[in-house]
């Protein structure tokens, strides 16, 4: 009997090269790698279901389970996972010192509704009792047009969230004054270029967060995979194999920075950064499945509720498809 065709949508992460390169085969799956960038394949999936399975915006993921117009299903799989403190920058000339000087100021961000942008939200809150509404929002690029919102996006009442209007960007009003912060997924031009107008709110970011993780266990998912529910109801033994096998392709990635015949030929620096993961997360400091990462689950259920995005709160165990651990 022949392997099952389905495609698979996702970035070229050491987690998933594996899949990519065909060194990791999910057992009974002919598996059609699409490499995309994030920004292109969530819009083809969450708005056309284009693919069998694709990684998928964790926060749009959740949002649609509470919403209860979730067409998918996701694996207890975290192929991206970031902080989010160093993605906080400030205009040194709005008097912003502190995270709890962001009170009452124009804070602008590309998607508002973005895995990312809601960690963050969310962070500020718990952390130092700032919520959104507290904030003068401005959504749009930072350099260009912004995209549209990935989900219909929903707002509480008391959030004031403007859109930039043609020919308007983030950074420019930064650099012009107009805005006092930005809550950037990616990294500004004008940051990178040395701007004095764009620094971070927390220099000392490591250090940081390093702290909130211990006091917090939350490292924050961005995305995850998730498989089309008309698949899992046709075919249900596909989300075990390949599950199993984005295992096996992380484990892959993972034990390849434990070598050190490799280290010392590439990056021998890099074995300090492993050690200091461990000495922070443990070994498994790239952990799947659903109790490793219970603190962050719970958080991101509550986050979405909280800041308007899902009715209710989701709770960690409809996150992930039961099962498969």
């Amino acid at each position: 009997m022949a392997d099952l065709k389905l495609t698979l949508a996702c970035w070229d992460y050491d987690r998933t090269r594996p899949l990519i390169d065909g060194r990791v085969k999910a057992r009974g799956i002919d598996l059609d790698v699409k490499m995309l960038r994030p920004r292109e394949m969530f819009p083809r999936m969450l708005e056309k279901q284009e693919f069998h399975s694709s990684e998928l915006s964790l926060a749009s993921y959740v949002s649609l389970k509470g919403r209860g117009d979730c067409p998918f299903q996701a694996l207890p799989v975290a192929v991206s996972k970031i902080f989010r403190h160093s993605c906080i920058y400030v205009r040194p000339g709005a008097n912003i010192t502190k995270p709890e000087d962001l009170r009452g100021k124009r804070v602008g961000t590309t998607q508002y509704g973005s895995t990312a942008a809601v960690f963050m939200k969310g962070m500020i809150q718990d952390e130092y009792g700032v919520a959104p509404h507290e904030m003068h929002w401005f959504m749009g690029g930072l350099d260009a047009p912004t995209q549209t919102p990935l989900i219909p996006l929903t707002v509480p009442d008391n959030v004031r969230l403007e859109f930039l209007p043609e020919g308007k960007t983030l950074e420019a009003m930064m650099e012009a004054g107009e805005l006092d912060a930005l809550f950037s997924i990616y990294l500004p031009k004008i940051f990178l270029a040395g701007s004095p107008n764009c620094k971070r709110l927390f220099p000392n970011f490591k250090e940081v967060e390093k702290d909130y993780y211990k006091r917090t266990r939350i490292f924050p998912i961005m995305h995850t995979i998730a498989l089309r529910s008309d698949v899992l109801r046709d075919e249900p033994w596909v989300a075990k194999n390949l599950y199993d096998a984005l295992c096996e392709a992380r484990d892959i990635a993972v034990e390849g920075l434990y070598d050190t015949d490799a280290l010392r030929l590439a990056l021998p620096w890099l074995l300090d950064h492993v050690e200091e993961a461990w000495s922070v997360f443990g070994h498994d400091f790239w952990s799947y499945g659903l109790e490793a990462n219970r603190p962050t689950l719970a958080a991101l259920g509550r986050y979405v509720y909280e800041q308007g995005f899902s009715p209710r709160v989701v709770l960690p165990e409809e996150i992930f498809l039961p099962g498969l651990e």
